[in-house]
């Protein structure tokens, strides 16, 4: 697994923490699967209120790495100033950049994303913008300072998997030193086995585990999916072909 500006990760599960049916269940979660990684949102911190405190208190205690994101930001100002607010109270350069440009499909604004982008690593900031798989955004987002890209599988929360296979695999293909992580959209942890097997990184998913009638057994099943999608990959799987091939060598067959 490439590392993550500079750090490598347990293992390639970046774990959301929304949504759950109880923060012991969300604990769980994160025992069972082993996530790397645990995405957090500002808007579950509330200042001065008791059940922020404690939920950050829960996500120290999870002793993984954080990564804050900047959801429900639908401008450039927005996503810069929560970044800046999650720097503080969470005490890391990383942010997960999300500028939301399309209310039904939740897209990406690409090009308010790229300027926050931009805006942020000038500041310092380890960027994780989350983007479409177009490759000339790609290769923006890398001329502002991004590392690491993260392209959607799907809408967020729709657990329709990979729409678009050839997309993510030519940005693959033509990033191949660039960490990428496929965020959003999926739903099973096939999914997730699949873009591993693709040569992604990491999967970052929040919904199919904190939605799932039992969430710790599922997110053990994506963390195991994970893996072995990853062993997929790193075993140089063979080439699709058009015709049928024996498996058995004709040598030594009978003449009837």
């Amino acid at each position: 697994m490439r590392p993550f500006y500079g750090t490598q990760l347990a293992n390639g599960l970046m774990l959301g923490t929304a949504q759950y049916p109880s923060p012991s269940i969300l604990a769980d979660a994160f025992r069972r699967s082993g996530a790397g990684v645990a995405t957090v949102s500002l808007r579950r911190e509330s200042g001065r209120e008791r059940a922020g405190q404690d939920f950050w208190a829960l996500i120290r205690d999870l002793g993984v790495p954080v990564l804050p994101n900047t959801a429900g930001c639908h401008s450039v100002k927005e996503a810069v100033t929560t970044a800046h607010m999650a720097r503080e109270l969470f005490g890391t350069k990383w942010i997960k950049l999300e500028v939301i440009g399309e209310e039904d499909t939740l897209q990406p604004d690409v090009f308010g994303l790229v300027e926050a982008a931009r805006i942020l690593a000038e500041d310092g900031f380890e960027v994780f913008p989350y983007t479409t798989e177009d490759l000339v955004v790609a290769d923006r987002l890398l001329q502002a300072g991004c590392e690491v890209l993260m392209p959607w599988g799907a809408p967020i929360g729709s657990g329709m998997g990979l729409n678009n296979l050839f997309g993510l695999r030519a940005m693959r293909a033509h990033f191949p030193d660039v960490p990428l992580v496929i965020d959003a959209g999926i739903g099973l942890p096939s999914q997730a086995a699949r873009a591993m097997e693709l040569g992604f990184d990491a999967v970052l998913l929040n919904t199919a585990v904190a939605k799932a009638g039992d969430p710790a057994a599922m997110a053990e099943a994506f963390a195991i999916a994970i893996r072995a999608g990853q062993m997929a990959a790193e075993a140089d799987p063979m080439e699709p072909r058009d015709m049928a091939v024996p498996s058995t060598p004709l040598i030594g067959k009978a003449f009837l």
